[in-house]
Parts: C-alpha cells; sequence; structure tokens
C-alpha cells in the first residue's frame, strides 16, 4: 500500500527566493555561498537561491507534492525557474488560482469568486479609496491582480504616517487586508486565502502531513492551517514577532533563511 504523501506549502518570495535587494549576505564576500539565477524579468536576472538551497529543493520535490504558494499573479509565477522536477500544483494570487501542470482550474477558481462576491466588498471600491487617499509623491505604481486584488509600489521612506493604519482600518470593514511588504502595500480579500487553496490539495491528493514556510502577514493563514510550519527571522511576521505552537522560528535571515527552510522540510517529511 502506498503511503500517504507529505504535501510542503510554501511561499516564494522572501521565503524560498530573493531578490538581491533581500539577500541580505551580512559575511566577508569571500564566503557568500554560490546563487542560482531562478527568474528573469526583462532580460535582467530578479530572483535567486543559494546552490545548495537549490539541490535540497530538487530533492524535496522528489520526496514530497512539494506546492510553490504565491500571491503572485499567475504569468509572474511562470517566469520563475524553480530546480528539480516542475511542481504538478501550484498556488497563485494568493489562493484565487490553483494551477494543475501549468493549467488553472476553473472550477475551483469559480468557487473563489462566488465567496468573494458574497463575503466582501467589490474590487472596484477598494481601488476608489487608493485613488482618493494616495498621490505621486509617494506611490509609483497601482496594479490589479487577476482581477482579484490590488496593490500598490510605494517609496517606502515617503509613506506617510498614519495612512497604513487608515487603510487597514477602513479595508477591514469591507472585508478586506492590508500587507506591506518591501515596497508594495497588498489590499487582498479575507476570504481570498493561500490556506483555503493548500486545504483543498491536500484533501485530492490525501496528504497524511502538511508543511508549511512563509514570512509575510499574508502568509499568516497558510502556516496556521499546516500541521508544522517555520517563517525565516526576516518579514513582516518576524517584525511583529508573530507566533504559533507549531511555528518554529528561524534566526536566519535572507537567503539563507530559504536554505535553512528547505532542511527542515525535507527533516520533517523524513519524519
Amino acid at each position: 500500500m502506498t503511503p500517504a504523501p507529505v504535501l510542503v506549502a510554501s511561499d516564494l518570495d522572501r521565503t524560498l527566493i530573493y531578490s538581491s535587494a533581500a539577500l541580505a549576505l551580512g559575511m566577508p564576500d569571500a564566503l557568500a555561498p554560490r546563487l542560482l539565477c531562478v527568474e528573469v524579468h526583462e532580460s535582467r536576472p530578479l530572483s535567486y537561491m543559494t546552490e545548495d538551497a537549490a539541490a535540497l529543493l530538487a530533492r524535496l520535490a522528489d520526496e514530497t507534492v512539494f506546492v510553490p504558494t504565491t500571491t503572485r499573479t499567475r504569468k509572474q509565477y511562470q517566469r520563475i525557474q524553480l530546480p528539480g522536477t516542475a511542481p504538478k500544483y501550484a498556488i497563485c494570487a494568493n489562493g484565487g488560482h490553483i494551477l494543475v501542470d501549468g493549467v488553472s482550474d476553473e472550477a475551483w477558481h469559480a468557487s473563489v469568486l462566488d465567496r468573494l462576491a458574497g463575503e466582501c466588498a467589490p474590487l472596484a471600491e477598494v481601488r476608489a479609496y487608493l485613488s482618493a487617499t494616495t498621490d505621486q509623491s509617494w506611490v509609483r505604481k497601482h496594479r490589479v491582480a487577476e482581477d482579484l486584488f490590488t496593490y500598490l509600489v510605494i517609496e517606502r521612506d515617503l509613506l506617510p504616517e498614519g495612512w497604513l493604519e487608515l487603510f487597514g482600518h477602513w479595508a477591514g470593514e469591507r472585508g478586506w487586508t492590508v500587507s506591506l511588504q518591501g515596497r508594495k502595500v497588498y489590499a487582498v480579500p479575507k476570504p481570498l486565502t493561500k490556506s483555503a487553496a493548500v486545504r483543498e490539495l491536500a484533501r485530492r491528493t490525501g496528504a497524511a502531513l502538511t508543511l508549511a514556510a512563509g514570512d509575510s502577514l499574508l502568509d499568516a493563514d497558510l502556516l496556521l492551517a499546516a500541521d508544522r510550519a517555520w517563517r525565516p527571522g526576516h518579514g513582516e511576521l518576524a517584525d511583529s514577532d508573530w507566533t504559533a505552537p507549531h511555528l518554529d522560528v528561524l534566526a536566519e535571515r535572507g537567503v539563507a533563511a530559504g536554505e535553512e527552510i528547505l532542511r527542515r522540510f525535507r527533516a520533517a517529511a523524513a519524519g
């Protein structure tokens, strides 16, 4: 009898893969790890892992049901070339899309749209608020992702004092969550969660154990839904000292944390 699989659902950006600005290479140059570029955008290298992390991920993908679990859009996710066997499943748009062999599961997406229509204010209302309360002195871009949520690209040093808290309160009353990640302010409907999509994939695969990792507020529900979870020593959750009984908090920051998370995944999956 084939044993039930282990499902590993991991956030990507600033959890497993890192931009040059997020690498946190604090050691002398001669001791820095060798890096593998895993994403190119507009002909420029964008995201990296250590070579050791890449080897760990390739092994993990053979040993478990590895599910990249990201707030990225499908197009943004498909730029990434992860090492090892291509994952059968991926979760994009914060749970709005489940990809099966690279193709969106339309039944899942339709069920998500039904929940959003019934449980939170429409996207247009949130976009109108952002247009009315922001200006070009500190906002560089307004973006809509998959017609599901929106985000701003900002100059963080110029973010007006108190604006984020006011927006968070306003959005919360309308069924939305606000999250600041690097230079991006995300506004995401509360029913749009990574955890809901992960639970669906755990059901489909018959997983006996679910492992997860993430660094941001939008990963908190994912970490809570897992049987075991890890977060790095950087990021939104670290800044707020967020924790849970089954969560291990890592000391490592930056790209070294991604490598350590993969070691922890493999050890936990092996039992």
